[in-house]
C-alpha cells in the first residue's frame, strides 16, 4: 500500500472530526497517523493565512511568466520554447520525485493529472506563447483578468464549493476592473492573438481547478510533478521536431527567460499555488490572481521597458479592495459551514 494513499484515503478523511464519533480520543488517534504521514509527504496541515500566503507567492511567480516568455522568444521559436520549457520542468520535477522516492499515484488520480498537464503544462504555455508573438505582455494580461472568475466558476462546478453572493459580487467587480484597465492599457483594440488568449484562459482554468482538487489528497508539488512527467514524452517529441525548423539565437535574456518559465513558473509557482489552493479552496485562491495583471505590468515596465499609465495605482487599489472582499467572504463561509460549526460545538462540549 502506498503511503500517501493510506494517508488520504476517503475513509481516513471521514473519520477525522466526524460528528458520529463516540468520543474524541478515537478521533485523535485516527487523525494522528494521517497528520504525520501528510507532514512526512510534504503536505502537512496549512492554515488559512498560510494558505493565502502560499497562493499569493504562486501569483507572484505567475506574474513573471509573460515577461520571461517574451525574453525566451528572443532565443527560441514559440514551439521550441514551449517544448523545452516542458522538458526542463519535467526533469526538475522528476529529480525531486526520485530523490524523495515518491511512489506512483493511485490509478484514479491519473485522469485528473492529465487535465492538469494538458491545461497548465501544455495548453496555457503554448497558446500564450503563440499569442505573445503578436501581442504585448500588457495586452496578454487580459487573459489573467478573466482567469480568476473562470477558475472560480469551474471550481464551484467541479468541487462543489458554494461561495456566497458577496464573493461572486466582489469577483465580478474585480474582473471588471482588471478587464477595463488592461483593455484601456492596450488601446482598446483586439489583437490577432486574442483567440489564442481566450483558449488559454479556458484550459488554464480547468488545469487550476483539477490541480486544486488533487492537492487535497496529495502534496501540491507531487500534483505538478506527476503532471509534468506525464507530459514529458510530448515535450521531447516537440523539441526534436521544432528545434531543427526554428532558429536558435542564444542570449542571456533568452536563457534566463527559459529557466524561469520552466523552474519558476511551471514547477515552483504551481507547487505553492496548488498547496495554497488546497488550504483555502479553489474559489478564494483564484481571486488572488486579480492582482496578477497589475504585477505583470510592473514587471513589463521594469524588465521590458513597456509603459504604464497613471491609472495603474487606481486600478491596483480597486483590485485590492475586491480581493479583500472575496477573502473575507470566503473566511466567513468557511466558519459558517456545517462541518466547522459541528467541530466547534464538539470542541466546546469537550472543554466543558
Amino acid at each position: 500500500m502506498r503511503a500517501q494513499d493510506s494517508a488520504t484515503a476517503p475513509s481516513s478523511i471521514a473519520v477525522v472530526g466526524s460528528p458520529t464519533e463516540p468520543s474524541s480520543a478515537p478521533a485523535a488517534a485516527s487523525a494522528a497517523p494521517r497528520t504525520s504521514a501528510s507532514a512526512a509527504a510534504g503536505n502537512g496541515p496549512v492554515g488559512g493565512r498560510s494558505g493565502t500566503a502560499l497562493a499569493g507567492l504562486g501569483v507572484v511567480a505567475f506574474s513573471l511568466t509573460f515577461p520571461a516568455t517574451a525574453w525566451g522568444l528572443e532565443c527560441f521559436g514559440p514551439w521550441s520554447l514551449v517544448a523545452l520549457r516542458s522538458v526542463l520542468a519535467a526533469l526538475v520535477a522528476g529529480g525531486v520525485l526520485l530523490a524523495a522516492r515518491v511512489p506512483l499515484p493511485a490509478r484514479r488520480h491519473w485522469a485528473g493529472l492529465a487535465v492538469v498537464g494538458g491545461g497548465v503544462v501544455v495548453g496555457f504555455p503554448l497558446l500564450t506563447t503563440l499569442a505573445l508573438q503578436t501581442s504585448t505582455t500588457s495586452h496578454a494580461a487580459v487573459v489573467v483578468g478573466l482567469l480568476p472568475l473562470t477558475t472560480a466558476v469551474l471550481g464551484a462546478l467541479r468541487t462543489g464549493e458554494r461561495p456566497s453572493r458577496l464573493f461572486w459580487g466582489a469577483a465580478l467587480a474585480g474582473a471588471a476592473v482588471v478587464i477595463v484597465f488592461t483593455v484601456r492599457e492596450s488601446g482598446g483594440a483586439l489583437a490577432s492573438g486574442d483567440l489564442y488568449l481566450f483558449g488559454a484562459l479556458l484550459v488554464c482554468a480547468a488545469g487550476y481547478t483539477e490541480g486544486g482538487r488533487l492537492a487535497r489528497v496529495m502534496p501540491g508539488w507531487q500534483v505538478i510533478g506527476w503532471a509534468l512527467l506525464l507530459c514529458l514524452p510530448l515535450g521531447v517529441v516537440g523539441s526534436l521536431v521544432a528545434l531543427p525548423f526554428e532558429p536558435v539565437r542564444l542570449t542571456a535574456h533568452g536563457v534566463v527567460g527559459l529557466v524561469w518559465v520552466a523552474a519558476g513558473s511551471t514547477f515552483l509557482g504551481l507547487y505553492v499555488w496548488y498547496r495554497g489552493m488546497a488550504a483555502i479552496g479553489v474559489a478564494r485562491a483564484s481571486q488572488l490572481q486579480l492582482a496578477q495583471p497589475l504585477l505583470t505590468l510592473v514587471w513589463s515596465f521594469l524588465l521590458l521597458g513597456e509603459e504604464i499609465s497613471a491609472a495603474a495605482p487606481v486600478a491596483a487599489v480597486a483590485v485590492l479592495v475586491c480581493i479583500a472582499a472575496t477573502q473575507r467572504a470566503g473566511r466567513r463561509a468557511a466558519r459558517e459551514s456545517p462541518t466547522v460549526r459541528s467541530q466547534t460545538r464538539e470542541s466546546r462540549t469537550a472543554q466543558s
